[in-house]
């Protein structure tokens, strides 16, 4: 199958003559089409994954032939066994005394607010959220934080989605939030709760028009015939809706996740990585004050190896 079809032009400079005191130059230009592939295979090993770069005519191009490696194609290897991005050094390690507080909200804030303020962050609420059906599947996407505090984490979607499916089978989630350019994350582990209707209607509300009309007209994670049948559907109710607030579903609305696990993760570049992981103190859980630290509101902290 063609993945995708360019061509290059080549210009390079032969000669020079001279003639009747005139200088001649002699270029010569060459005209290269290639097409790119994908090579369909299971990787088994270490070994790097190969993209197949085909040369071929333009009469070739044009009848929509596709060349093969068999056939003059070239294989470009990349490595990804050896793709390495270099992190933080020693002197910038996340350390016990750099926690802004002894309990992780105030922490995530501080975490959250620089990464809100850096320039190569443009969506610092994106994150992870992993579930597990009951039999034990787990799946994971990305949604958008949309508030969080002592009372949790929160974001909003399709109660009838796959997710909100797994949810009401499974209340104990996952969240992880990458800020790849301070080599930061956090990792959250906890139980979900659904929030109030009023919650939930009053943040449906506060969204434009168009974000109201596609969450009512997408019965989410269900198969469609096409994607021209939404965009029919989400046409009309926005006419009918005469840029006015919809009425919110009753099949969307707010989940919290109440954690129980904060972990803080900060990149180092010899990959010794630094992890200060806050958690509930179990009942009648007896701690060693030299691995576990007494924290606030119920938490204690302690330092994971990378």
């Amino acid at each position: 199958m063609l993945f995708k079809s360019k061509h290059i032009n080549l210009r390079t400079k032969l000669a020079t003559f001279k003639y009747r005191g005139i200088a001649l130059d002699v270029h010569l230009l060459c005209r290269f089409n290639f097409s790119i592939h994908p090579v369909r295979r299971t990787i088994t090993s270490d070994r790097p994954l190969h993209v197949t770069v085909d040369m071929m005519s333009d009469e070739a191009l044009h009848e929509g032939k596709s060349a093969s490696p068999q056939h003059g194609g070239k294989i470009a290897d990349i490595d990804i066994a050896r793709m390495r991005m270099p992190y933080r050094d020693a002197k910038d390690a996340f350390l016990e005394n750099d926690l802004v507080a002894r309990e992780p909200f105030a922490q995530f804030k501080h975490w959250f607010d620089e990464a809100c303020k850096h320039p190569q962050i443009r969506e610092p609420n994106a994150m992870a959220l992993a579930t597990c059906s009951r039999d034990g599947k787990p799946s994971c996407r990305m949604v958008l934080l949309k508030g969080f505090g002592p009372h949790g984490f929160r974001f909003f979607t399709n109660y009838d989605s796959r997710k909100g499916r797994e949810i009401a089978e499974n209340p104990f989630v996952s969240l992880m939030i990458y800020w790849e350019a301070p080599n930061r994350q956090v990792r959250i582990e906890g139980i979900i709760e659904v929030l109030s209707e009023q919650e939930s209607a009053e943040y449906f509300h506060s969204r434009p028009i168009s974000s109201q009309v596609a969450a009512c007209v997408s019965h989410q994670s269900s198969v469609v015939p096409s994607r021209t049948f939404l965009a029919d559907r989400a046409e009309q109710l926005y006419m009918e809706a005469h840029n006015q607030s919809l009425p919110k579903p009753a099949f969307w609305g707010g989940f919290t996740v109440i954690p129980e696990v904060i972990e803080f993760w900060q990149g180092q570049t010899n990959r010794l990585h630094d992890r200060i992981r806050f958690r509930r103190l179990a009942h009648a859980e007896k701690i060693d004050p030299t691995l576990t630290h007494m924290g606030d509101d119920g938490w204690v902290f302690e330092r994971l190896a990378p």
